[in-house]
């Protein structure tokens, strides 16, 4: 499992996810018992690059090992062999979910993708919800007119997030929804870029240090990437490197 937001204000678009892989071992015990673990494999996984080229921002979520093969070896397969440097991002999400359906069809998995497209003199922002075995490409930042919208999706272990943002809706007897909590509102369309960044990196953040004090599988951890997108450029401001 993991975390991935994309926060998207006026200025920009700021995406983020955790470095952490875990995998299921499944054994059997000396008296034949079959068993399944869940163990973390790496705190070192990268879920979110750049096509440079098109300055487009993915991030994966969901299974990570396709084919025994680590999404970041994937990524950099898909961008040789299918992308040209012409596409624009909304072009970029319809291959990406073609791309992996073509081998891994059924695999729970999915993707933000995240950039700009001119229209006319332009630049329109676009973020879209990607999944290979729903073959679903969706657009996330429009409203119900198509007008643009501000705000933040995140995919993945989402629930600690949504506990904090969203409200708490229940049924009651009759059927009518009613709201048992209402958080204060994020007035997402005043909010600066750096504030995106910031909100972006804290959902995974508390998600980490949350996880860290409950009974349950730690599956969101490791160091927080971050990359951001503007109309002008596109560049991680904070990426783990390679050390020794």
């Amino acid at each position: 499992m993991s975390l991935v937001v994309a926060t998207y204000v006026p200025e920009g678009i700021a995406m983020a996810s955790d470095s952490r892989q875990s995998v299921t071992i499944s054994g059997k015990s000396p008296d034949g018992k079959e068993f399944n673990v869940e163990t973390v494999n790496s705190d070192a996984v990268t879920k979110t690059f750049l096509l440079e080229k098109q300055k487009v921002g993915i991030s994966n979520f969901g299974q990570d090992l396709l084919g025994g093969v680590p999404m970041a070896s994937h990524i950099k397969r898909f961008s040789e062999e299918v992308l040209k440097d012409t596409d624009d991002v909304e072009l970029i999400a319809r291959k990406l979910v073609d791309f992996f359906a073509k081998e891994f069809g059924k695999t729970d998995c999915g993707f933000h993708v995240c950039g700009y497209k001119k229209d006319g003199k332009v630049s329109v922002p676009y973020v879209f919800y990607c999944h290979i075995g729903r073959n679903e490409v969706s657009r996330r930042n429009l409203k119900p007119d198509n007008s643009l919208a501000y705000g933040a999706t995140w995919s993945g272990q989402a629930d600690v997030i949504s506990g904090l943002i969203t409200p708490v809706v229940v049924a009651d007897q009759t059927g009518t929804q009613k709201v048992l909590r209402q958080p204060a509102p994020i007035i997402w369309d005043a909010m600066p870029l750096q504030d995106a960044i910031d909100f972006s990196e804290f959902a995974i953040k508390a998600t980490i240090d949350t996880i860290r004090f409950q009974a349950r599988p730690k599956n969101v951890g490791g160091p927080v990437d971050v990359l951001v997108i503007t109309p002008d450029k596109a560049s991680f401001i904070k990426n783990k490197t390679l050390t020794a």
